[in-house]
């Protein structure tokens, strides 16, 4: 009895002090992020105050609205929308090519994942001057496929992972019936990696979205997207901390709305990419 009781005891106290340490980790990821909501949300004269009785205000978001920030956002939209869209089912035949008939061997996907490992400020210029021959500077389209092409081998090699955990036996079978090997992989394999593809696409959409180099030498006033817009919030004043909040607080919203309703495809998606 003494001993069980004992035992009960310090089960209990471990359980305890695991809770206090999750709840610990939670608020040092979450108090930054509740900071940044409580700045954009006072006046601009109290963005450094540590007072938490300061009145709340929407000044911050209002001024945001006044300038450029909406038609930023929006163009993020456009750009990061439009890349994933253009981007996936390029990566999605590269990667069952890759997953399934191993095309170009070995070289050729470690050629893909090695585009992966350039540090982007290697290929600005040449991007740049490209884009100038082409007229495509300054323009959507230009970022669109700027974004699509950055992002095409990442997204690549991660539906090749989750198409090679998809058993190949179902494929023959529709073959089988009668299917081509298009017919199959249209038919059976892609409703079946549809998890996968939602994941690559959010992946996708957020590294478009946070994306700020070739957003910064590729745009223009005109089509700026949302990092670009906030680092131009730096003044000759100083940097204007509420206005950076408020954008801050806009800016990640899309980010976890889409993470909200599609979280099941993300975690089934990236499980199902684990499976070998």
């Amino acid at each position: 009895m003494t001993d069980s009781a004992g035992q009960g005891r310090g089960s209990g106290l471990r359980l305890l002090l695991t809770h206090a340490l999750l709840i610990l980790v939670c608020l040092v990821i979450l108090l930054p992020l509740l900071w940044v909501l409580r700045v954009s949300l006072l006046p601009p004269s109290l963005s450094y105050s540590t007072d938490l009785s300061a009145p709340l205000s929407l000044v911050n978001f209002e001024s945001l609205f006044s300038g450029r920030f909406p038609r930023s956002y929006l163009n993020s939209l456009v750009v990061a929308t439009g890349s994933v869209l253009l981007a996936l089912p390029f990566a999605a035949a590269t990667g069952y090519a890759f997953a399934r008939f191993t095309t170009g061997g070995a070289v050729a996907r470690f050629s893909v994942l090695a585009t992966q490992m350039l540090p982007p400020v290697v290929i600005a210029l040449p991007i740049f001057q490209m884009f100038q021959t082409l007229d495509l500077s300054n323009t959507l389209t230009g970022l669109i496929l700027a974004y699509a092409a950055l992002n095409l081998p990442f997204l690549t090699w991660i539906l090749m992972g989750f198409f090679k955990g998809i058993p190949v036996d179902l494929e023959w079978a529709a073959m089988t019936d009668g299917a081509t090997a298009w017919g199959a992989f249209w038919r059976v394999v892609l409703p079946v990696s549809l998890p996968g593809l939602a994941a690559a696409g959010v992946l996708g959409f957020i590294l478009a979205w946070n994306e700020f180099l070739f957003a910064l030498i590729l745009s223009g006033p005109n089509t700026a997207t949302i990092p670009v817009a906030l680092a131009a919030l730096q003044t000759s004043n100083g940097i204007q901390i509420g206005d950076v909040a408020a954008g801050v607080v806009l800016a990640v919203l899309p980010l976890m709305i889409a993470s909200r309703f599609i979280q099941r495809f993300i975690v089934e998606g990236l499980t199902l990419g684990s499976v070998k």
